[in-house]
């Protein structure tokens, strides 16, 4: 007769990370998680038919610390990732990190104190420092809201920046359901919208820097369109059970995205065409946005068409160019 395998304690947070080819900075990753200084943690690691070096890597980590798991599933997307990871924890609080980001040593304490002392608040997160593509400090700070968050706030902005800065109860998860399948692109904000239009928790942040959001080098039109792609997809998901609150929001929410992809096309340094018509599409919107916040707005109005303009002038001078270097045409 076999003797029962006794259960380990309950850790205190579980944390999944979704990952998909990101040897290149997994393993930074998983040891910002193993920094932490409250050790009383599970790690779920997704590897979501990765073709790299990806879940190799977790499985090494995972012999030597069996805090840390790898689960393996043939590609499927990230939401499907997160789902399994979630369903595969035990913690009563979770926390989800990209396979590409950082934490500081204190983000998981400051998360769960907060937490054991606050029994309605469901979504914690932090303020949000940039890196490089390399991991570098860039000493750039996300925007931070000051207080609670409504409804309208996760259709019009993405106050909390990334997932890799949530800390959530699982009772909420439980409630609300898991990320929608088929989703990559604003299937965070869609989760939140869903925590918000329930209205039984607090979605909060915490003023202090705990996460550090690695920035990408790539990208470029096809990310920016897919990305607006996933936006329309949440804005449809949404009027299911918020159909009054997208009819009232949606045109100054759909302005204020439309800008924030022609302020993403500049740092991308993308198709000038490709932002100056997320810009124009913007004020044809909401053309209030240029009242409402003139500096952003303006500013990011000006430097796209001005972009566009300038690609316009290069494109015609080398048309120039070569039709004089081509010389005139002999006529027999």
């Amino acid at each position: 007769m076999t003797t029962p395998r006794r259960e380990t304690q309950c850790p205190d947070i579980s944390v999944v990370v979704p990952v998909f080819n990101a040897a290149t900075h997994l393993e930074a990753t998983l040891g910002t998680v193993q920094q932490q200084t409250l050790s009383h943690w599970e790690l779920i690691a997704v590897d979501d038919g990765s073709t790299d070096s990806s879940a190799a890597l977790v499985a090494e980590r995972a012999r030597s610390d069996p805090r840390i798991r790898l689960l393996r599933q043939a590609n499927a997307g990230v939401s499907i990732a997160r789902n399994r990871g979630v369903a595969a924890s035990r913690a009563p609080l979770i926390a989800f990190l990209d396979a590409d980001d950082l934490w500081h040593p204190e983000k998981l304490r400051c998360h769960v104190e907060r937490h054991q002392s606050n029994a309605d608040l469901g979504v914690s997160f932090a303020r949000v420092e940039f890196l490089s593509p390399e991991g570098q400090p860039t000493g750039k700070v996300a925007s931070h809201p000051s207080g609670p968050l409504s409804p309208a706030d996760f259709l019009c902005e993405n106050p909390t920046t990334t997932t890799s800065n949530w800390v959530l109860r699982r009772e909420v998860f439980e409630a609300v359901g898991g990320f929608v399948e088929g989703m990559s692109y604003s299937e965070d904000l869609e989760w939140l919208l869903r925590v918000a239009c329930d209205g039984r928790w607090r979605i909060e942040p915490i003023d202090r820097v705990l996460t550090y959001y690695r920035t990408s080098a790539g990208g470029l039109s096809a990310s920016l369109e897919r990305m607006e792609q996933g936006w329309l997809r949440l804005i449809t998901e949404a009027r299911g059970y918020a159909p009054q609150l997208v009819a009232r929001h949606f045109a100054a929410a759909q302005a204020v995205h439309l800008r924030y992809l022609a302020r993403r096309s500049l740092r991308l340094q993308g198709d000038p065409a490709l932002g100056a018509d997320f810009m124009v599409r913007a004020l044809r919107s909401d053309w209030t946005l240029l009242i409402r916040q003139p500096r952003r707005t303006g500013l990011t109005a000006v430097a796209v068409l001005v972009r566009q303009i300038l690609a316009t002038l290069q494109r015609w001078l080398r048309l120039g160019s070569r039709s004089s270097r081509a010389g005139p045409v002999s006529r027999s």
